[in-house]
């Protein structure tokens, strides 16, 4: 019978010290808060980001219109030269096609450093919307006593998502 009693009570003793032990993993679980922050959607989503890609579109505009321009004009001297390749001499064709083919390169590297420029700009006003996005999540976090926030993940609960708080705090009147 002892020996029943001590099994028991050891049954008894380890059930208590593993319900008190989750009860106090449940309780530092509660404590530590993690939140997470959508960059794409504040890309798309946040007035600095409008306003970042609309600067964009303005400045770069005339070049896009030129580069367009540019490319219709080789598409149909390119077609004129098919359509009228077989009634040419064989040296107004050759000069024409010399002709397209500079054209072409010109329209090529032209089009390689629109891109490259674009590109660049892109990267630095994303790079200020960014920046301010990040204080703007650190007040956050830090108004919310977040332990951690998380830009990239698998996957997010979304009851952890503080994209939206984030987002209405950079379109804030008076935010910076």
């Amino acid at each position: 019978m002892n020996t029943i009693i001590r099994t028991s009570l050891r049954k008894l003793l380890l059930g208590s010290a593993l319900a008190a032990l989750a009860m106090v993993s449940h309780a530092q679980a509660e404590e530590f808060r993690v939140g997470f922050v959508n960059t794409d959607r504040i890309f798309r989503e946040a007035n600095s980001a409008k306003t970042a890609q609309a600067k964009l579109e303005q400045e770069f505009s005339k070049r896009q219109k030129e580069l367009e321009d540019m490319g219709n004009s080789l598409k149909t001297q390119s077609e004129k030269l098919e359509r009228e390749a077989p009634t040419l001499a064989e040296s107004q064709r050759n000069t024409r096609q010399k002709q397209v083919v500079e054209l072409d390169r010109d329209f090529q590297r032209k089009r390689r450093e629109f891109q490259e420029d674009l590109n660049s700009r892109k990267n630095e006003e994303l790079q200020i919307v960014l920046e301010r996005a990040n204080k703007v999540v650190k007040q956050v976090a830090e108004a919310e006593k977040y332990d951690v926030v998380l830009q990239e993940a698998v996957y997010i609960n979304p009851k952890h998502d503080i994209t939206d708080k984030v987002i209405r705090a950079l379109n804030a009147p008076g935010a910076k």
